[in-house]
């Protein structure tokens, strides 16, 4: 399945590591996580982004897990999309010549990432991996901490020069920024993904969707909050609303400690409790602690309520 501009929309999950005390990937874990989020009803699942500890997986894990969501999608007739992004742009490239036959709807690439780029050798870049990858279309992704910033000229000189760009994954912008997107008709050539707990806002100045952190709390209720973007907008807005005083609660102190995003992202799941994961992230990263679970959960619980299902009071409550 490959997505265009167009098509390449909505709320896409995250591929998460569980890990076991040694920092090897727990296979039986990671399958059985891999295959919910197949058949969850998230537009897609990815591997090898932020939340999946990207920066961290040696070159055969990456392959492993890589093979693992294409054998799960495949099977649930799920769409799929790849992380191949490395400090070494080489290394990008060998990870895509070796998952190819995997068939994903697009790759995730970021830009090398040790030193800033030049706006040229960022579409010297863009240019030859897509040439690596075609037909498969690419998906930059830009996060707020990357050593080159996207601005909306860049990425319309990118568009301009690599048809077969469809994506982008920014932190968003201001009205202007929006703007800008819009004066240069990126929008028109480009699907822009915002970050999940942002995505109703998101949605209403033209993002088409999120590779969504919220989806790491609740697959499920991630996508119910996308449909009442449409349905409701303004209780869309109010969950965002109250989403972000949750966050403001729970996760921005933790990230105000030094605790990484990765570590975040699996505290979230474990808030859902959809998945075994853990909290446990890879050396020399710090895990989020056991003791922000409880009151995290019960407060989202109470506090969100769209985002997770209504169940039988015998059972434990679980997050898709």
């Amino acid at each position: 399945m490959t997505l265009t501009a167009a098509t390449l929309q909505g709320v896409w999950g995250p591929v998460l590591l569980p890990l076991r005390a040694d920092d090897d990937i727990d296979l039986t874990r990671l399958e059985a996580q891999i295959r919910t989020l197949a058949a969850s009803p998230l537009h897609g699942v990815y591997a090898h982004g932020t939340a999946g500890e990207l920066h961290l997986l040696l070159d055969d894990e990456a392959d492993r897990v890589s093979r693992m969501l294409a054998t799960a999608c495949a099977e649930a007739g799920k769409p799929f999309q790849l992380g191949a992004s490395h400090p070494v742009p080489q290394v990008t490239l060998e990870r895509i010549a070796r998952t190819r036959d995997l068939g994903p709807a697009a790759y995730q690439i970021a830009l090398p990432d040790w030193l800033p780029l030049t706006d040229d050798e960022c579409v010297a870049f863009v240019t030859r991996v897509a040439a690596a990858a075609a037909p498969i279309p690419l998906v930059l992704y830009n996060p707020g901490a990357a050593t080159t910033t996207l601005t909306p000229q860049l990425l319309g000189r990118l568009l301009d020069e690599t048809p077969s760009l469809i994506g982008v994954k920014v932190p968003g912008g201001d009205d202007a920024w929006w703007d800008e997107l819009r004066t240069l008709a990126v929008l028109e050539r480009c699907a822009v993904f915002v970050p999940g707990h942002r995505l109703a806002s998101g949605l209403a100045r033209g993002a088409a969707g999120s590779y969504s952190n919220i989806a790491g709390l609740s697959p499920a209720g991630a996508v119910r909050w996308y449909d009442l973007m449409t349905a409701d907008p303004a209780l869309a807005g109010d969950l965002e609303r109250r989403i972000d005083e949750w966050f403001t609660r729970h996760i921005v102190p933790l990230q105000a400690t030094g605790v990484s995003d990765p570590a975040l992202d699996k505290l979230l799941a474990a808030v859902g409790g959809w998945a075994d994961i853990g909290l446990r992230v890879r050396w020399p990263y710090r895990s989020a602690p056991d003791s922000a679970v409880a009151a995290a959960r019960d407060d989202a619980r109470s506090q969100l309520p769209e985002l997770f299902p209504a169940l039988p009071a015998d059972t434990t409550p679980m997050g898709a």
